[in-house]
């Protein structure tokens, strides 16, 4: 599709810089009419300022769209992802990850209520975001068109960009002290990137971190929490029935004071580069542990096992922006097929940068304190494990007898001594040898 073949594109719209001139630019670069969609997935931001900075800029009033999506992106998205315990590379709770198949569910669907060509977005062509956003497009509507500027312009850097938004009469927000770091966040997290932190090796400032205290300066009492779950989701907090929002929401206010959710890793971007990013996710690291815990006691071991095989993989189809692939959809339906007896209430305790489970309760749970014992028992005959080991080892038995030199090499005894080396041997065999000869 050609630049004047698009009629009308819906833009994700935060209000920024970057984003109103993307607005500016689509209007004169493809001549266009424009949608505004600016989501609410709790970011911590004013979001109807968006709409009067859309005005001025010639937007209609029937198209600027403001959703308040904050229930819909926990209960339909990081709800589903913590059932299966998603990290990436091991420490990556998938914040800003997460976020996006949502944001671009809601860019397809204004574009087919508005009759829209194309939808467009300002991920920068080095990032993940760029990917999610148009796979996940695409996957819901094959036809749309994604414009994606940073790709197209040659307003590569903060300077051009200003230049062109004073140009254009582009309104500049300067209040307050601008954070120098890239910045991405919602309810389940916040992002830096950029700036100092692009040597891997350099120690973030203290300020840096806009949500959680310090753990030195976390209380000096620890913090008892109870959370309640129903079928691996979350619905209640000391008691209390909370909707999905509300939940993550009152985790992140425990988390932020308690110093918990900090991380700084260096993770590999799908488009193949590594980059460094520190994390604050303070709700999501308590939910992760206290989740982890109520499957301890209601998951059978196979299936829990089984799980956590799958858990890397649902994890990297999460980062690389296949929410909507039958692969990810899948794994999902296997996984929520494992969640039907996690119900129970675990308890926390939260201390300094630390979640600590010091109980989990649940009517489903397969843990047995009569096998468990170390007391006497009446339910378990010891005896039993004779047969259960050597069954288990009967194939290292027969290879043991058929095949003796493969184990023999586990027996073989090392000399204690340390060896020679061979320029020390060759040194003692020349003197030797003289020696023998009778030569000094």
């Amino acid at each position: 599709m050609s630049k004047k073949e698009i009629k009308k594109v819906v833009l994700a719209y935060s209000g920024g810089l970057d984003t109103s001139i993307i607005l500016k630019w689509l209007q004169d670069e493809y001549n266009c009419e424009v949608v505004t969609f600016t989501a609410d997935i709790g970011q911590g931001e004013e979001v109807e300022p968006a709409r009067q900075k859309a005005l001025k800029l010639g937007i209609k009033p029937e198209n600027i769209f403001i959703d308040d999506l904050q229930e819909e992106f926990v209960r339909d998205f990081v709800f589903p992802m913590f059932r299966a315990n998603a990290i990436y590379e091991g420490e990556y709770l998938l914040g800003t990850s997460i976020a996006r198949p949502l944001i671009a569910k809601r860019l397809v669907e204004i574009a087919n209520e508005t009759g829209a060509d194309a939808v467009a977005h300002g991920a920068t062509g080095k990032g993940n975001d760029q990917v999610r956003f148009e796979i996940g497009a695409l996957s819901l509507n094959p036809k749309i068109k994604v414009i994606a500027p940073w790709r197209e312009w040659d307003l590569n850097s903060r300077e051009k960009l200003l230049a062109y938004a004073e140009k254009h009469e582009i309104p500049i927000a300067k209040k307050g002290k601008k954070s120098p770091y890239s910045m991405d966040a919602n309810l389940l997290h916040i992002s830096y990137e950029g700036q100092i932190l692009e040597d891997p090796n350099a120690e973030p400032e203290e300020d840096m971190w806009l949500w959680t205290n310090s753990p030195e300066k976390a209380p000096d009492k620890a913090e008892y929490i109870t959370i309640e779950f129903e079928k691996g989701d979350a619905v209640a907090i000391n008691g209390e029935k909370l909707s999905p929002a509300t939940i993550l929401r009152t985790l992140n206010e425990y988390g932020n004071k308690h110093g918990i959710g900090r991380i700084d890793i260096v993770e590999n971007r799908y488009v193949g580069m590594k980059a460094r990013g520190c994390y604050e996710t303070p709700g999501g690291t308590i939910l992760l542990k206290a989740h982890r815990a109520i499957e301890s006691i209601t998951l059978d071991r196979e299936e829990a096992h089984f799980k956590d095989e799958l858990m890397p993989k649902y994890a990297s189809l999460i980062y690389n922006g296949y929410w909507f692939s039958p692969e990810r959809e899948m794994m999902q339906a296997a996984i929520d097929k494992t969640q039907e007896n996690v119900n129970g209430e675990v308890r926390l305790k939260l201390y300094k940068g630390n979640v600590i489970v010091v109980g989990r309760n649940s009517e489903n749970s397969l843990y047995s304190e009569a096998h468990s014992t170390f007391e006497e028992d009446e339910v378990y005959n010891q005896k039993d494990a004779e047969g259960f080991i050597r069954l288990n080892a009967l194939r290292f038995i027969i290879e043991g007898e058929k095949q003796p030199q493969r184990v023999a090499k586990y027996l073989a005894k090392e000399d204690a001594t340390p060896k020679e080396s061979k320029e020390s041997k060759s040194e003692g065999f020349a003197s030797k040898l003289k020696h023998f000869l009778g030569i000094q």
